[in-house]
C-alpha cells in the first residue's frame, strides 16, 4: 500500500508541473497580446490551469498523508478537468483550422481577407461593432505600423515588396496589394487615378497615420490571423501537456486501485 501511495504521489507531483504550461498559456493570452490590441482568451486558460495545479495539489497531500478522500477527488477533479482541457483544444483546433492569407505575385508578404477564416473568429471582429472600434483606437496608437513607418531599410519599392511584414503590418498598414497603390512610403501611397470597385478596402485607406486601414476588412484578417498564430503556438505547450495529464491520471487511477485492493486484503487478514 505505502509503494501504492509513493507512486500516486510522485504521479501527483508530476501533474502539479504539467498544469504549470497550462497556466503560463492562459496567462500569456491575457496579457502578452498588447500589440494586437485583443484577447481573445483572457483567463480561462489560466483558470483552467490553476484548477488542474490546485486538483493535482490534493492528490499530493491524499497520497503523502493516506487520505483516501483527497485521493477520490484528486481523481474525480482531474479527469473532468482533462476532459475540458481536450474540449477547449478540440475548439481551438477547430476555430483556427482556416487561414484568411494569400500569396500577392511579386510579393514577399502575404495580403489578408476575412473569408478564409472560420465563422466564429469572423464574428469575433465583425458582430460588434464597438469591440473592433476598440481594437482601432488601440492600433492607432500602437507601433504596428509606426515602426513600419520608421523603417530606413525600406529605401525603394522593390525592397518593401520584398520584405516579410507581420499579419498586422500587412493588413493595417498598408493597402491591399488588389488596390493598385503605388508605394512611397512604408506607410504612405499614391492612389490610382480609378480605385477598383470590387474590394471596398480601397476607398478606405488613408494615408493619415491614424486612419491608414485600421477599418479596413484585411486588418480585420491581419489581427485574426495573428491571434491564430498564437494560438497554434500555445496549442503546442497545451497538447504536450494534456497528453502527459492523461498518462499520469491513467498510472494514477491504477496505483489507487492496488492501494484500495491492499487495504481491503489487509483488513481481510485480520
Amino acid at each position: 500500500m505505502a509503494v501504492s501511495n509513493n507512486i500516486t504521489a510522485c504521479v501527483t507531483l508530476l501533474a502539479l508541473i504539467c498544469a504549470v504550461p497550462v497556466i503560463a498559456s492562459g496567462v500569456w493570452f491575457a496579457s502578452a497580446q498588447g500589440e494586437e490590441c485583443a484577447r481573445l482568451a483572457r483567463w480561462p486558460v489560466a483558470i483552467l490551469g490553476g484548477l488542474l495545479l490546485l486538483a493535482a495539489l490534493a492528490g499530493f497531500v491524499g497520497a503523502y498523508w493516506n487520505r483516501r478522500g483527497l485521493l477520490a477527488f484528486y481523481l474525480f477533479a482531474m479527469a473532468s478537468l482533462v476532459v475540458l482541457l481536450i474540449a477547449l483544444l478540440a475548439f481551438a483546433f477547430a476555430v483556427t483550422r482556416g487561414s484568411g492569407a494569400y500569396p500577392v505575385l511579386g510579393r514577399a508578404y502575404d495580403d489578408y481577407r476575412l473569408d478564409g477564416f472560420s465563422m466564429w473568429l469572423r464574428g469575433y471582429v465583425s458582430d460588434d461593432p464597438g469591440r473592433w472600434d476598440k481594437v482601432r483606437a488601440c492600433l492607432a496608437v500602437s507601433d504596428t505600423c509606426k515602426k513600419l513607418a520608421r523603417q530606413a531599410a525600406f529605401t525603394s519599392a522593390d525592397q518593401f515588396y520584398q520584405s516579410h511584414l507581420s499579419p498586422l503590418q500587412s493588413g493595417c498598414c498598408k493597402p491591399p496589394s488588389v488596390c493598385g497603390f503605388s508605394y512611397v512610403s512604408p506607410t504612405v501611397w499614391s492612389a490610382p487615378a480609378a480605385r477598383p470597385a470590387a474590394d471596398a478596402d480601397c476607398g478606405l485607406w488613408s494615408n493619415d497615420p491614424g486612419q491608414l486601414c485600421y477599418g479596413c476588412e484585411s486588418c480585420k484578417a491581419g489581427l485574426l490571423e495573428a491571434l491564430r498564430d498564437q494560438w497554434h503556438k500555445a496549442n503546442v505547450a497545451l497538447v504536450v501537456a494534456t497528453v502527459a495529464l492523461v498518462i499520469l491520471y491513467l498510472v494514477g487511477c491504477s496505483a489507487y486501485k492496488n492501494a484500495q485492493a491492499a487495504a481491503i486484503f489487509g483488513r481481510r487478514k485480520y
